[in-house]
């Protein structure tokens, strides 16, 4: 029998020098830390990192007398505010499972998630209650809600036991809640945007979600005490973990219920915001916001982290120009929110503005607390060479991958194959090791043998000085198998152009059996996240 090693021996795991990783320790430190440091503002009110942890925990005893505990789902639907964020840590710190809803479901895929996620309790904001409450009369079972009364909201009718403050009332402040026994708990529950599909239930553990909050301060480089405004959703891959992350840096959280330019502009100014989230199409409607809407950045750069698809390189030049920079990064719901990042060495601020654009539009490298990141062939998993133009899928490996999908092990399995996490994106490697996203595996179009990435048409799309949106999709073509279709939403002032025109645009900044045959005008289907809905298009192109 082999000895024991040195290393080994007598030096076991203990408290001492051993406790799970999960993110909800970041509040109990910057309460201690920062007792009296705004964590939260929201229109005039004002909380503290004291009364903040208080009212997590507040939550957590709630739940507790209420018999929710290890692995009980509690569901939300709200905008991003207050009670939302409490979510976050209130949740976990009764041990229950946090399910945030996407407050543009309807009524029927609500009652889905509640019922393949077996929630035990919902909190509803009052402006999402008739939604909620058909979603509970499809469910076919009894549901208590909570509901959060908003003197800013809309208000809405829901049948509901109490309201939010109320029910904090009825927990202990002093509540003793326990980190997990297991950082490979679950501590949140989100369902795929439904991009590509019928959304799918992520689960994300306690180890994940401590390790990418670190990871984004990390890759955005972010101080101490940033002051940050909540434009991403929260309820997206839990807000990308930035409740957790601004939380740890004893940052501010500056809640916004209604995302829309003016708000935005006005928040930036009010606060001195130092950085914030964004998908591309917030990023748009800000750099199209009417004159009288605009607000410049005083004294200070505001930094922007957007994902999604990729931001054309013509949308990130502009917002630029105005006061914003731009930290462009990659990831899925499966990932906790992003994970690859577009590092930025200094010697690319020296290079002309479009070389800059064009560059940031790459998604990058991995992020620091990323194990594995290549673009492979699927089948082989053989690596594609990096030469910027031979396509294969990314995937991606290690501790910030999800445990899997609840109740659908043939889904995760086969996102496990091989050992790494098959992303269904498709992209190529350069030569200095930043990948560059070409499209969903579901949204390439192969037109005559010929590949055509959708991402790169839609950036010459985004060109055009008519055009505010774009997106591309196969269509079926009898000659061809399938050729580009483009729809396409002009901005409000632009002068009347027509298909033709955008097609020869297209034609006179792309290789020609590039460019779409077919343009359709009108407003993009898309998430709640901004993703556009290419299924969709896919269906309407079809029918064309």
């Amino acid at each position: 029998m082999n000895e024991a090693s040195p290393f080994e021996a007598g030096l076991e795991k203990r408290p001492a020098n051993y406790q799970p990783l999960t993110p909800l320790g970041f509040l109990e430190r910057a309460a201690a830390v920062y007792p009296e440091r705004t964590a939260v503002a929201y229109g005039a009110r004002r909380t503290n990192y004291r009364d903040f942890y208080s009212r997590c925990r507040r939550l957590a005893g709630a739940l507790a007398g209420r018999g929710i505990g290890a692995g009980a789902v509690v569901a939300i639907m709200a905008p991003n505010v207050p009670a939302l964020l409490e979510a976050h840590f209130g949740v976990p710190m009764a041990g229950a499972v946090l399910n945030p809803l996407n407050v543009r479901l309807e009524a029927a895929t609500v009652a889905g998630i509640l019922d393949h996620g077996g929630a035990r309790l919902v909190i509803c904001d009052r402006a999402y209650g008739a939604a909620m409450t058909e979603a509970i009369g499809r469910l076919g079972r009894a549901l208590p809600v909570i509901v959060i009364d908003d003197a800013d909201g809309p208000g809405g009718e829901i049948a509901h036991e109490t309201d939010y403050e109320t029910f904090l009332q009825s927990g202990d402040p002093d509540f003793e809640w326990a980190r997990p026994d297991d950082e490979w708990r679950a501590i949140s529950l989100n369902y795929t945007s439904g991009t590509t599909g019928e959304p799918k239930g992520v689960v994300y553990h306690h180890r994940g979600a401590y390790l990418n909050a670190l990871g984004n301060a990390l890759a955005w480089s972010m101080p101490a005490h940033p002051v940050y405004l909540w434009t991403l959703p929260m309820f997206h891959c839990n807000g990308w973990c930035f409740p957790w992350t601004v939380t740890a840096l004893g940052g501010t959280h500056v809640c916004l219920r209604q995302v829309e330019p003016a708000a935005i502009f006005a928040a930036i100014e009010a606060h001195a915001v130092t950085h914030f989230c964004a998908a591309p199409v917030v990023l748009n409607l800000l750099v199209n916001a009417p004159a009288e809407v605009k607000r410049p950045v005083v004294g200070h750069t505001v930094e922007v982290m957007t994902a999604a698809s990729a931001p054309p390189a013509a949308v990130i030049a502009a917002i630029e120009a105005m006061g914003y920079r731009i930290t462009h990064v990659y990831g899925l719901t499966e990932v906790y929110g992003p994970a690859v990042v577009c590092a930025w060495p200094p010697e690319w601020d020296a290079l002309a503005p479009g070389e800059r654009a064009r560059l940031k539009a790459r998604q990058g490298v991995r992020y620091p607390v990323l194990d594995g990141l290549m673009v492979a062939e699927p089948e082989t998993m053989t690596p594609v060479p990096a030469d910027g133009e031979t396509m294969g899928e990314v995937m991606m490996q290690g501790n910030i991958v999800m445990k899997g999908y609840l109740n659908d092990r043939a889904a995760t399995e086969e996102s496990f194959a091989h050992g790494w996490f098959h992303s269904g994106d498709l992209g190529v490697m350069h030569a200095d090791g930043y990948i560059e996203l070409k499209d969903r595996s579901k949204d390439i179009v192969i037109s005559g043998g010929e590949n055509i990435s959708t991402i790169e048409v839609e950036a010459v799309l985004y060109r055009h000085p008519a055009v505010l949106e774009a997106a591309v999709v196969a269509k079926p073509d009898e000659k061809w198998g399938e050729v580009g279709c483009a729809f396409v939403t002009l901005k409000p002032d632009a002068a009347e152009v027509s298909a033709e025109a955008i097609i020869a645009f297209c034609r006179d900044n792309l290789a020609h059996f590039k460019a779409p045959r077919h343009v359709v005008f009108g407003e993009l289907p898309k998430t709640a996240t901004g993703k556009v809905q290419k299924y969709n298009l896919r269906a309407r192109a079809r029918d064309l």
